[in-house]
């Protein structure tokens, strides 16, 4: 998962594209990058690290220019290494940089036309690099200078035509402009919006509402599944459909856990979805469950809360804040072992002991995907004295890898993989498990946008909507994973064996 941002403006941009990457770092954290752009010169900072590491004053001195694209990441598959870090960059045609968020499903197959057909090298293992050479590659195909929109339109139509999967796209052509376009299932978000500044209007696109609130942009609307942005370095919009059968199916993932609450996303909010799921899912366990003896509702931060109050609101049982969230605990990069993990679920949250003890506690989170957190969470909450404790998601059970660019495990990390609730109870030590039912879990999101006839569900169901995903291509997305979990564990080797060695020293 990964957030993009992308602004023409009248007055310099770097600082816009630093505010907005901020509040979308919760799409990545693993690395950022801005491109800008100045006397034809294209002027990059990328690296490892949140947004306020990666950029200092001194690189944001030299961000110059009133153009530019920016790009926080968060890896799925594949090397984690500043060198895959984006935007990326070719020299031609023209000089392109571009950002991607999403997956694509057929890289391998596109790389190695890319190359043998086009003579393009991909030098990462990054997909939005393979995204890159593809339009540089049907941008140059047109044969024309100086660009003109039909010319942009059509090489992302051809884009559309070569690649699968998940993708939404801001990209800058030097001496020409901003480029952007969304996947013909529109999986993954973008939207734009425009500022008048002295007379001129800037236009920006982000991967979410919120990015645009942050640096005084007005939202104006959602891009279309299929749909191409093209905004000129004079300020010029223009836009075309530019997929051959363009149907909205956004993931739903976004809504559950990804997107801030904040946010607007195919005219869905965000908070009020998560607040209709809590209404759903309270409803079911006022009908189901109505023998457990619940005493108090308590989220597990963050995103869960908004479930959780409605929840509660629902069931007729106080709302309570029961653990409080270390929002000052770095990022563990490398657990090697599953002490380790124990210790970072309990540096980041504490349990009130006053709101567990002695009470029969329902715990809500927004969904439970390997369910080791799940584990241990609620066994703090048996350690701060609760007598029971009932657990409820407001999703349903996360049985199927995703290839659209969320960072999931395998199938056969999933705990609700292969397995029925109350094993899965048994296994995390719930005295009650309840997990949202997949229709109400769509309703409650459609009900922001009745036109949205089919979400991207497959974590759940299995169902991939691009109808490209066999079992061998999942095989082969599990065998990436291990190969990165393979390279990981021989990092982290390396260190165990440096620090034992400094220890001797």
């Amino acid at each position: 998962m990964c957030g993009i941002v992308g602004i023409v403006g009248s007055t310099p941009v770097n600082q816009s594209i630093y505010d907005a990457l901020t509040v979308l770092q919760h799409r990545g954290q693993d690395a950022a990058g801005i491109v800008t752009l100045e006397s034809n010169r294209f002027r990059l900072r990328k690296a490892n690290g949140l947004v306020r590491d990666v950029f200092e004053a001194r690189h944001m001195q030299r961000l110059q220019g009133n153009v530019g694209i920016g790009h926080v990441r968060y890896p799925t598959a594949g090397s984690s290494s500043a060198s895959e870090a984006q935007p990326f960059y070719v020299n031609s045609p023209y000089g392109i940089s571009l950002a991607h968020n999403g997956n694509l499903t057929n890289a391998a197959e596109v790389k190695e036309s890319l190359f043998t057909h086009a003579r393009r090298h991909v030098n990462t293992t990054s997909d939005s690099e393979i995204l890159l050479n593809v339009l540089a590659n049907q941008l140059e195909l047109s044969n024309s200078y100086p660009l003109k929109p039909e010319d942009v339109f059509t090489a992302v139509r051809e884009v559309h035509r070569n690649v699968k999967g998940a993708y939404a796209v801001v990209a800058m052509v030097i001496s020409h402009g901003l480029i952007a376009f969304r996947d013909p299932h529109g999986i993954r978000p973008l939207c734009i919006g425009k500022r008048e500044i002295d007379g001129s209007t800037e236009y920006m696109v982000a991967s979410e509402s919120v990015a645009l609130d942050a640096v005084g942009f007005d939202f104006m609307r959602d891009v279309a599944p299929g749909e191409a942005i093209y905004v000129t370095f004079d300020g010029q919009l223009y836009t075309e459909q530019c997929a051959d059968n363009p149907v909205l199916n956004p993931c739903i993932f976004e809504f559950v856990y990804f997107a801030r609450p904040d946010s607007f996303m195919d005219k869905v909010s965000v908070y009020s979805a998560r607040v209709c799921m809590g209404q759903r899912l309270g409803e079911k366990i006022k009908r189901e469950w109505d023998d457990l003896d619940i005493d108090v509702v308590i989220p597990i931060p963050e995103t869960s809360c908004d479930s959780a109050l409605e929840i509660a609101r629902t069931i007729d049982k106080p709302y309570r804040q029961g653990f409080v969230k270390n929002r000052y605990v770095g990022r563990t990069f490398i657990m090697p072992g599953q002490q380790m993990r124990r210790k970072s679920v309990r540096r980041k949250l504490n349990a009130i002991r006053s709101e567990f003890k002695g009470k029969n506690v329902l715990l809500v989170d927004d969904s439970i995907v390997r369910g080791t957190t799940s584990e241990q969470i609620i066994e703090m909450a048996r350690d701060a004295g609760a007598n029971k404790v009932y657990l409820a998601s407001a999703a349903p059970e996360v049985r199927f890898p995703n290839v659209y660019g969320i960072d999931m495990p395998s199938a056969n990390e999933l705990i609700a993989h292969g397995r029925e609730v109350d094993e899965i109870s048994e296994m995390i030590g719930a005295d009650a498990l309840i997990f949202q039912d997949l229709e109400d879990l769509v309703a409650a999101v459609a009900e922001g946008n009745p036109d949205i006839k089919l979400f991207e569900t497959s974590v759940f169901n299995g169902s991939y909507v691009t109808g490209d995903i066999d079992q061998q291509y999942l095989e082969f997305l599990d065998s990436l994973r291990n190969e990165d979990s393979k390279t990981q564990r021989e990092i982290q080797q390396d260190l165990a064996n440096l620090e034992l060695h400094n220890e001797g020293v």
